[in-house]
């Protein structure tokens, strides 16, 4: 019964290579998809045939919506199939102990098991990255969006970082509850904490914010892929105007806080009266940011969190199996 058990874990563990290949491959192939779409319109633009809002292209594809949701979890999968049952399966039909009383000692068990999933890890966290580089250049280069969250996780170093810590999860987590499905469970729940908690709290205090304040009637656009974390407009008396829905604003601010001869430029007229450029000139607009030039600065550290986590879950696991399980 032992034996038949082992078989099945085992089918399960190739089912989720095999599960893992695929999504690849389908990610690849889409990733043409977008590219050729791409390429195409900025061809016909070049033909003179019109060049308007090709970004469009790429917020308005499902193939894109489909690549960007995929790929945000993408690093997730390799824990959830490959790393939860790796340890938990062998507990659960006991080939732990037949391992163990066999020349192979613990340690040189649990080295080589752990060492060829991350090294799986890695290198499934770096297609990931390469193939949305790949796919999504044109688009970034447009829209200058590559700091952003949603887009900032899926390229560059970061993805790689997310794999290994989804494995070292996968493997600790099997190690210390012994059965697969609770394992996986407990991989997904701390991977999706773990991301956001460090992409809402942590990452947009890497480094001090810059601030800027600037004139609405110009208004100010910093140069490069950068991530704004706040913006918004100052009163006369430098106080942060609230922000309401449902009002006309003319460049930021509520028309309640300004003179009746704003009202129609507001609703689109051509011309801003003097009186209403003189109200507005008590206005300044304010903006919060990380610059483009840190990107690769965030990229390191939050690729070395990750790093960091992914350790400490693996000199976890190596207690358990080799200390606790003595």
């Amino acid at each position: 019964m032992t034996w038949l058990v082992w078989r099945q874990h085992r089918a399960q563990f190739y089912l989720g290579a095999a599960l893992l290949a695929a999504f690849a491959v389908v990610i690849a192939i889409t990733g043409v998809q977008v590219a050729d779409q791409y390429h195409a319109a900025e061809a016909a633009c070049a033909a003179g045939q019109g060049c308007r809002h090709l970004g469009g292209l790429f917020l308005g594809s499902h193939a894109v919506g489909f690549l960007v949701i995929s790929t945000l979890g993408a690093p997730v999968l390799v824990g959830l199939f490959l790393g939860a049952p790796l340890l938990a399966a062998e507990y659960e039909t006991g080939t732990t102990q037949f391992a163990w009383m066999q020349s192979v000692t613990r340690k040189h068990w649990l080295a080589v098991k752990v060492s060829w999933m991350l090294l799986a890890a890695a290198a499934w966290g770096g297609v990931i990255s390469i193939l949305v580089t790949w796919w999504s250049g044109p688009d970034n280069a447009q829209q200058l969006d590559a700091f952003k969250p949603g887009r900032f996780d899926l390229m560059g170093a970061v993805p790689v970082a997310y794999a290994l810590f989804a494995m070292a999860l996968g493997i600790a987590a099997g190690a210390l509850l012994r059965r697969v499905l609770p394992a996986i469970a407990v991989t997904l729940a701390g991977f999706i904490a773990a991301r956001a908690v460090i992409t809402l709290l942590l990452r947009p205090h890497y480094m001090s914010a810059v601030t800027v304040t600037y004139n609405v009637l110009v208004g100010y656009t910093p140069p490069g892929s950068y991530w704004r974390l706040a913006q918004g407009v100052l009163g006369p008396n430098g106080q942060t105007l609230p922000q309401p829905n449902g009002v006309d604003y003319l460049d930021g601010i509520p028309l309640a806080y300004l003179p009746g001869s704003c009202a129609a430029p507001a609703r689109g007229a051509a011309t801003v009266p003097a009186s209403c450029s003189q109200a507005l000139a008590h206005f300044r607009g304010f903006l919060t940011y990380q610059p483009a030039d840190r990107y690769w600065t965030f990229q390191g550290i939050e690729t070395g969190i990750f790093l960091v986590l992914a350790a400490a879950l693996i000199a976890l696991t190596a207690f358990v199996v080799l200390r606790r399980d003595a």
